[in-house]
């Protein structure tokens, strides 16, 4: 082994704690790269292949009715493929074992296995046999949540029919990889999808030679937006309520938003814990190039170039980012592994496995190096330029001047120990600005894992505590008249009603435009407030339009605009209706009018598309039993359920991603505090040797090294908590999706989780630099400088 190697055996030996400290950085940065990357691809790959697979079509469409030989002329249009008339319809079930009742999306698919488009495939079981009037297959995520078994039967109320149903088959399909109404969470337990034979299905519903959802794929090179106007033109007299493209088709993307927040999670965490690495290095490998500066003139006496003793600090860094590098890679597998197995009882795809490829595991090596190599050069490069004969001297003594406690007289109240800090502080201005940084980008960290849970704590207290107060939300197969209010206020233990009236839309404004719904609330509520900027529920005006912040700004339109608003169902009405109020909502993309306004932009009487229940839950029971059986109500909606289901999509997965970059917050803040303890007690070791000579104790030697420690910790409290609130800023921004937005939000327990965890690690480096300092040999100490 070369001399030069062999010193850099004993150097990593010799800073073998703060070596463990980089490498556990590293192998936090490199985990987190490979876990988020590694799921990432994973799931962009198993989409691809399974939409492919399987026909996903790319552009949808629901009409009230419409003859099957309209498709002929749906597959004439430009750019249009192929397509598939479908029949589609929304089912209360009475599911054995389930008290409330379900909704069943009930699609029918043709009679000869995997034809046409968005084919299901078989789980478990077998396919319908062609004829069969009530087989039916279940969706797995229904079937799994609800225990159901090929050979089991369940009744729903088809067409104001009850049937029975029998499961003969556990089916999958790529149209309901999530499943989800509308723009709802899903609630795999009450909703699920369960596909008939066509005949049947068509048969039940009185829409023989019919279709009422038509779904088609593109051709090569054809212009989606294209495809759907001339959709939109051939479907409008069939009552279409406007054909839309895979980016508003609600599983996918409830996929794409998952995918996108892995995307950023993959890109933004790593980057933050894999920048600290650096610094560390950058760090370490600057006061040890200040304490080996004669070293290093030696080197280039005996002829080293610059090159080699370049390379002699860059392979000190390298070795301590590549230990943790290989462990980094080998818990990011491990991890990885564990999130497919999550997403797969998530997302129903079938292929989806997470896969250490190369690539990820080059790009985690590469970024180790780069950040190795990053925080190594910026070191080295001053010490380099030295001239031998300048190195081997001891570093100049710095010009120092009378400073701020001097000038305004504070050092006559202060003990001896205190100044004595303070000075060596102020007289190194950068050393100490870069420990205060190394901490104080720590506990932003944990304020950035921890923020989570706090955004997550603010939209279920506001969505789901105080803007919904009902019990449970009701929804028709088609428009009542408000005479319905009194029906339902019959029914047992119903306590309260409130109707509303949801109609479909597509806003325009400008260049810009959104299909999402109206929903019209009616005076007087109390059950479904609208709430301003300081939670105080507020009344609709009468006339125009209140949009959520969100909506706004997807369509950028302010306050006093005018939106054009085309209703897609109904006489498709076209108005101009002027935006009156913006409000915050952190769920979804929604927009509302006073129910009375709405009727009248609609030229229509006041009506109904849903209503709002409050009840007492001791009738519950009987409330169910009834709702069950009861026609006219296509979907059921349970707040608390909602909120379940809420909190099983997005914060299941938050929760366990946000714990884990907990964790590994944790770990950094000790490395960062420990190495930075380390690096102060080997830049002072010939002073407090000094000082112990001098007759200071070993206890008046601690407290000076620690002291400054505690203080350069306590000064950089403070500036931690403002990073980490401007983390919490920058994330809520990358996180925001169309179904959710994380609320800026941190809390006094954030603030005070994070200041424990960097005292707690501080304490802990402390004692172990404490015992560093029992051991010093004052003799070995004073020889080595010199």
């Amino acid at each position: 082994m070369r001399p030069i190697n062999r010193k850099l055996v004993r150097d990593l030996w010799r800073l073998r704690g703060q070596v463990i400290a980089v490498a556990l950085v590293a192998m936090c940065g490199i985990a987190t790269l490979v876990t988020m990357r590694g799921a990432y691809e994973a799931l962009v790959r198993s989409q691809a292949a399974y939409y492919e697979a399987h026909r996903f079509a790319d552009v949808f469409a629901s009409v009230k009715r419409a003859p099957l030989t309209l498709l002929s002329r749906v597959r004439e249009i430009p750019g249009v493929a192929d397509a598939d008339g479908r029949v589609v319809f929304d089912a209360m079930a009475d599911i054995p074992g389930l008290d409330e009742p379900a909704t069943t999306r009930l699609v029918s698919v043709p009679a000869v296995y995997r034809t046409g488009l968005n084919q299901v495939q078989i789980r478990r079981g077998r396919y319908i046999d062609p004829g069969a009037r009530n087989e039916v297959l279940a969706s797995e995520a229904f079937a799994v949540a609800n225990q159901l078994n090929p050979g089991d039967a369940f009744d729903a109320v088809i067409n104001g029919r009850r049937e029975h149903l029998q499961i003969v088959g556990i089916a999958i399909s790529p149209e309901y990889v999530n499943e989800a109404r509308s723009d709802m969470f899903p609630d795999n337990r009450r909703f699920g999808i369960v596909w008939m034979e066509y005949a049947a299905l068509a048969g039940a519903l009185d829409m023989r030679e019919s279709f009422n959802d038509v779904a088609v794929t593109l051709a090569p090179h054809a212009i989606e937006p294209e495809v759907i106007n001339g959709m939109d033109r051939l479907l409008a007299p069939y009552g279409s309520l406007g054909a839309y493209g895979r980016e508003n088709q609600s599983s996918h993307r409830l996929l794409q938003g998952e995918i996108a927040q892995d995307r950023v999670t993959a890109n933004v965490m790593p980057a933050i814990f894999l920048a600290v690495a650096a610094f560390l290095i950058h760090n370490v490998l600057l006061r040890l190039t200040a304490l080996q500066r004669g070293q290093i003139a030696l080197l280039k006496s005996f002829g080293y170039d610059h090159f080699t003793i370049g390379m002699f600090y860059l392979k000190f860094a390298i070795a301590a980012v590549a230990t943790g590098g290989v462990a980094g890679i080998a818990l990011g597998a491990w991890m990885g592994a564990g999130l497919a197995r999550m997403y797969i009882n998530f997302f129903r795809l079938p292929d989806l496995e997470f896969v250490l490829g190369p690539r990820t595991s080059l790009m985690a090596v590469s970024v180790a190096v780069v950040a190795a190599a990053f925080g190594s050069i910026l070191a080295i490069r001053r010490v380099l330029q030295l001239p031998p004969a300048e190195g081997m001297r001891p570093e100049a003594p710095a010009q120092f001047s009378a400073g701020l406690l001097n000038r305004i007289g504070l050092q006559r109240f202060m003990p001896v120990p205190l100044l004595m800090i303070l000075r060596d502080l102020t007289r190194n201005p950068v050393k100490t600005f870069l420990s205060v940084l190394g901490i104080a980008l720590s506990l932003s960290l944990l304020m950035l894992g921890r923020y989570s849970f706090d955004a997550l704590d603010e939209i279920i207290r506001i969505q789901f505590r105080t803007a919904q107060r009902d019990d449970i939300t009701l929804v028709f197969n088609e428009l009542k008249g408000l005479e319905v209010v009194h029906d339902l206020a019959a029914l047992p233990g119903v306590l309260r009603v409130e109707p509303f009236r949801a109609a479909p839309v597509k806003l325009k404004f400008r260049h810009r435009e959104k299909r999402t719904a109206i929903t019209g609330l009616y005076p007087r509520r109390e059950l479904r407030q609208i709430l301003d900027e300081d939670e105080r529920p507020i009344e609709l005006p009468v006339r125009g339009l209140t949009l959520t912040r969100h909506l706004a700004k997807v369509l950028g339109a302010t306050n006093g605009d005018r939106v054009m608003v085309e209703f897609l169902d109904g006489r498709r009405r076209i108005a101009d209706v002027e935006v009156t109020r913006i409000v915050d909502e952190m769920i979804g993309t929604s927009a509302y009018m006073d129910a009375r306004a709405l009727a009248a932009v609609l030229q229509d009487s006041e009506a109904a598309t849903g209503a709002y229940l409050a009840i007492d839950p001791l009738t519950r029971t009987a409330l169910y039993h009834q709702l069950k059986s009861t026609p006219g109500i296509a979907s059921v909606f349970l707040r608390e359920n909602m909120l379940q289901s809420f909190l099983k999509t997005v914060a299941e997965n938050l929760y366990i991603s946000t714990g884990v970059i907990i964790l590994f917050a944790c770990v950094i803040a000790a490395g960062i505090i420990y190495n930075s303890a380390r690096i102060a007690l080997s830049e002072r070791a010939v002073e407090l040797a000094s000082l112990r000579i001098l007759g200071f104790s070993r206890g008046a030697v601690g407290r000076l090294l620690l002291g400054q420690q505690a203080l350069i910790t306590l000064v950089a409290i403070p500036l931690g908590c403002g990073m980490g609130y401007l983390f919490a800023v920058w994330l809520s921004y990358l996180l925001s999706t169309d179904m959710f937005r994380l609320p800026v939000v941190v809390s006094g327990k954030t603030f005070l989780f994070s200041i424990v965890v960097v005292l707690v690690a501080a304490l802990g480096s402390a004692l172990l630099v404490w015992r560093k300092v029992q051991r010093l040999d004052l003799i070995e100490v004073l020889k080595t400088r010199e």
